[in-house]
């Protein structure tokens, strides 16, 4: 450390509009860094306003403005964090209230960029809002490279102890002072070029990330000079997994595990970074993790994307593809007010799916997910219809809980301090999924339960009579050991055969129950 760390209040640029998206679109070149040589004049007036402005801390860092804030929260940039040597500036957002001890998230922005655009556009602060965590936004400029590229492709610079990786970790280390942020979960994420300084990040720092997120971005260490760059971008490096994790291997020579979890983003589209670099980051990940490249699980999400999940010896995800059908180069964000929904649109921000929330979840953000929680998940959650717009949940009490979070349908809905909790506001004749999470003092959301599915009588009710075998092939039971069960409310129906007749009342959405004599 170097002086006394200080946070500046900074006022953004304004959100760029059509003809500075175009400005930025025309200033990208295909090779996100080989522009890097040119004089800074040369390309000053084809890079948006704010990527023009170098990132010394001896310069701008010291221009104190009005702060800028959203739902309470407040962006500014915190000066002094250390040595420096990559001579960044450090942004940072700060929910309101935020307590100690709750999670850290490193955001770094594209090519032409800025802290703000990335603080702006790419959702992360209303994650932070939503789930309780702060947000660092480190920030190069063109007196290190003419396009504002973090320099993922620089041994010198992207390397454990030096240049730019070094100042990023120095900001960890003042975000956890200024903060209290839990050391055990922290997590990097970027785009394009601060996608492949994330890859490098994640290689030179396995013991201060316990996750990342490259998006549109190139796998770690792919290339050592800037003459490389290009060739790492656009073409198949062929190189075997095992060569691939080498090289993530030697970052950090000695460290054997734990390991970051890993979530990769890629447009099939893209032709700025193709997307071999997507199958290579999940090469090299999942060799350093020690598991085979044929995925666990796959999944389809919104605009068209399948998610493919790589799950460690314990069967917890530790890697995720994430590839984008149709989309080019860039952070994909669904602007909108659902709860799978962030960002906003703009150049090199596409409106397509929230990689994100998805993200988040995956890192464990959200209560769930792959991170190690701090606290084990309630047991026996059930859910009752009590009426036509209400549902009554109960759970076990966990020990060391301080409160609870649940969950309906992935969003939290409410903060309860007991083990019970009765939804209200619901819609007539539909099901609602839950799950719950017990709370820590230290305000650290332990594991979620398994969900439960509950469903609200109302709207068209209709009754099935038939044997249990026809309920069963219809859709409206299930079966087990020989035994049937009516589905969405579980009452038993006796044995599985062709004889054993019952009615069926389907009372919501996929929601039945007995109705032997009733209808």
């Amino acid at each position: 450390m170097t002086g006394t760390a200080r946070a500046v209040p900074v006022a953004g640029p304004a959100r760029p509009g059509r003809r500075l998206a175009r400005r930025a679109a025309a200033a990208l070149l295909a090779a996100l860094a080989l522009a890097s040589t040119a004089p800074a004049s040369a390309v000053a007036a084809a890079t948006p306003g704010p990527g023009r402005t170098a990132a010394s801390a001896t310069s701008a860092a010291h221009v104190a403005a009005p702060a800028a804030s959203t739902a309470g929260g407040t962006f500014q940039q915190v000066t002094g964090f250390g040595g420096n040597p990559g001579n960044l500036a450090m942004f940072s957002y700060t929910p309101a209230g935020l307590p100690t001890g709750a999670p850290l998230v490193v955001a770094l922005h594209g090519c032409t960029q800025t802290a703000t655009d990335y603080y702006r556009n790419s959702g992360w602060t209303t994650l932070a809002d939503r789930y309780g965590f702060a947000v660092v936004f480190p920030q190069t400029g063109s007196a290190n490279n003419a396009l504002s590229c973090f320099s993922w492709f620089d041994a010198a610079k992207d390397s454990r102890g030096t240049g730019e990786a070094e100042s990023v970790s120095e900001m960890v280390t003042e975000a956890r002072a200024l903060y209290g942020s839990d050391g055990r979960r922290v997590f990097v994420t970027g785009l394009s070029a601060g996608g492949g300084m994330a890859a490098d990040l994640l290689a030179d720092y396995p013991d201060v990330f316990a996750g990342g997120a490259i998006d549109s971005g190139l796998p770690a260490h792919c290339a050592t000079t800037q003459a490389a760059a290009s060739g790492c971008q656009n073409n198949d490096q062929r190189l075997t997994p095992a060569q691939w994790g080498d090289r993530v291997r030697r970052a950090y020579p000695g460290h054997s595990g734990p390991w970051p979890r890993v979530a990769i983003w890629q447009g099939t589209a893209d032709t700025t970074v193709r997307p071999v670099n997507g199958t290579e980051l999940r090469d090299q990940w999942t060799d350093v993790w020690g598991i085979g490249q044929s995925a666990s699980a796959t999944r389809n999400l919104p605009a068209g994307t399948t998610e493919s999940v790589y799950n460690d010896a314990s069967g917890r995800p530790a890697v995720a593809l994430y590839s984008v059908a149709g989309m080019g180069h860039g952070l994909a964000v669904d602007p909108g007010p659902g709860a799978d929904q962030c960002g906003a649109g703009g150049a090199y921000f596409l409106d397509t799916i929230c990689s994100s929330y998805y993200t988040a979840r995956f890192w464990g953000l959200d209560g769930g997910g792959p991170a190690t929680p701090s606290l084990p998940a309630p047991a026996g959650l059930t859910a009752t219809a009590t009426g036509q717009d209400s549902i009554a949940l109960g759970w076990q009490a966990v020990t060391g809980a301080a409160s609870y979070v649940l969950y309906r349908n992935g969003t939290r809905v409410a903060a309860p301090a007991g083990t019970s909790y009765t939804d209200g506001g619901l819609n007539p004749g539909a099901s609602y999924t839950y799950t719950v999470a017990a709370v820590d003092a230290a305000g650290a959301v332990g594991a979620r339960s398994a969900a439960v599915t509950a469903s609200t009588p109302g709207g068209p009710q209709q009754c099935f009579t038939d044997s249990n075998y026809d309920q069963v092939k219809a859709g409206r039971a299930t079966q087990a050991g020989g035994l049937t069960y009516a589905l969405g409310s579980g009452q038993a129906m006796g044995l599985w055969n062709t004889f054993t007749i019952h009615t069926l009342k389907e009372t919501g959405a996929g929601y039945f129950v007995l109705a032997d004599g009733q209808c």
